[in-house]
């Protein structure tokens, strides 16, 4: 507690000093769930620079930044939307947008902040400078019938898919007028669960919990519709209790091949992205979470479910083989790397800690307390899409 008061008592003094001057492009910030705090980091130095309250119910958050990278926007599970001052450790304007929310985007030309709720089910539009709300779209997927938002990912040209759990639903919402937005509509499957974007934009996946599968959407021929890929994967076969959903935000792209977490089983599944056909399947020691590929491709990192949660294993993509299996602290949830990949840090939740890794050795470089740390974001997600 002593580390926190003094990193609390250091962060209220430099405010009232100019802050130090310092690249957007190395900082970030990490999660606090149980405090409620954001710790912003520096990835250069390993350590955190300032910390701060006032971010409502952050027990699931995420975050996306800005294209200058300057400000972080969080969206929390209590439907808190906040806009932080990286440069200035502050915060800039919040709102209360939703009862009940899980995640948002920001638009291509950085414009529009889109936010993704449970409750009421849909997604809401924001200006980015000063968080006006700029429009809404319903996801009433039937007469008085509302769904639960989901994987919502940016698009080209202002666009923004997302899946409609309950409505089994892909949907796709042009924002290129920001107050009269335009939405298709796109049959999925059984309860789509989380949605990501391939690097370049083009395709949308969404994992069905309801079924083995995964719906996926071309966004540059959406007259095709969306089609089943990987269809009963886990047919004749027991499926597990799921402990946690996995995250289609840490897939991974990699050597041509996508590798995918999958759901209620012990395995990753690995696919060919120019046909979407399945070309192996990787053994692994739990449920995967994440499966977050390095940014050069060589590496795969996945983390677990529970009861296998303070484990992490590395797949080399060149070899298709596991090379590194151990369990660096309690209750692993999060991983990020660092912009070109010689890092990686991990949230040790359980052990208040966040670890440094060095992805070439596998040797711990660094770690510095938290409390109760779980999402991880660097500004090095400002210029990808989908991130």
């Amino acid at each position: 507690m002593l580390k926190f008061f003094v990193l609390s008592l250091l962060f209220v003094v430099g405010g009232c000093a100019a802050p130090s001057l310092r690249g957007t492009g190395d900082l970030g910030l990490v999660i606090e769930r149980a405090s409620g705090h954001l710790s912003l980091v520096d990835t250069s130095a390993r350590a955190p620079y300032a910390r701060i309250s006032g971010v409502g119910d952050i027990s699931h958050a995420s975050v996306v930044f800005s294209r200058d990278a300057r400000y972080a926007f969080v969206f929390g599970r209590d439907g808190g939307l906040t806009k932080v001052d990286l440069l200035e450790g502050r915060i800039v304007n919040r709102v209360m947008q939703s009862g009940n929310a899980i995640g948002g985007s920001i638009s291509q030309d950085g414009r529009i902040v889109v936010a993704q709720n449970y409750t009421p089910g849909g997604i809401k539009a924001f200006d980015a400078q000063t968080l006006e709300l700029l429009s809404e779209v319903p996801a009433e997927y039937a007469p008085g019938q509302f769904s639960k938002v989901v994987g919502l990912a940016d698009l080209s040209g202002n666009r923004f898919a997302y899946a409609l759990f309950e409505g089994g639903e892909i949907w796709i919402s042009d924002f290129s007028d920001p107050r009269k937005p335009r939405t298709q509509r796109f049959p999925a499957g059984a309860q789509p669960y989380d949605g990501l974007v391939t690097p370049d934009g083009r395709y949308y996946l969404a994992g069905l919990f309801g079924e083995d599968g995964i719906a996926l959407l071309d966004t540059w021929r959406t007259e095709e519709g969306a089609r089943k890929i990987l269809n009963g994967y886990g047919r004749g076969e027991e499926k597990l209790p799921v402990f946690k959903m996995p995250h289609l935000r840490g897939w991974s792209m990699a050597q041509g091949k996508a590798y995918l977490p999958a759901i209620g089983r012990h395995e990753v599944l690995v696919v060919d992205a120019s046909t979407w056909q399945e070309v192996g399947r990787i053994k692994v020691r739990g449920q995967p979470v994440f499966v977050m590929a390095r940014p050069d491709g060589r590496q795969v990192w996945v983390n677990y479910a529970f009861p296998d949660n303070s484990w992490v294993e590395v797949i080399d993509t060149l070899s298709g083989q596991l090379v590194k299996t151990f369990e660096p602290g309690k209750a692993i949830l999060h991983m990020e790397f660092t912009p070109r990949g010689e890092h990686v840090w991990l949230s040790a939740r359980d052990d208040n800690k966040v670890l440094i890794y060095n992805t070439a050795t596998f040797a711990k470089i660094g770690e510095f307390a938290a409390q109760s740390p779980s999402g991880i974001f660097f500004t090095s997600r400002a210029g990808r899409m989908g991130f």
